[in-house]
């Protein structure tokens, strides 16, 4: 993805706000909003809004998971499996 490709100023963004949505849909690439020469905001169409946040939320999870075991906050697997199947054995 070349973003330089993907800059408009605001002024574009204002005249040609229908095509620029349609095109987004169409490119899955953001585009990158200037004013007075200066990147303000990035838009993106919702499909790559919505697997960005789901990459996010992997990434968080990830990063979890990764301090616990640095903490030593971490069992066994086949430990959890046995108490999982006693408590069902149980219940």
């Amino acid at each position: 993805m070349k973003l330089s490709r993907q800059i408009k100023p605001i002024s574009y963004l204002k005249a040609h706000a229908a095509e620029i949505i349609r095109g987004l849909a169409k490119q899955g690439e953001p585009l990158v909003i200037t004013q007075n020469g200066e990147a303000k905001v990035v838009i993106q169409d919702i499909e790559s809004y919505e697997q960005t946040q789901e990459t996010m939320a992997l990434l968080k999870i990830l990063a979890l998971g990764t301090r616990q075991i640095e903490k030593g906050e971490v069992q066994p697997a086949g430990d959890v499996v046995r108490r999982i199947r006693d408590r069902s054995r149980r219940g």
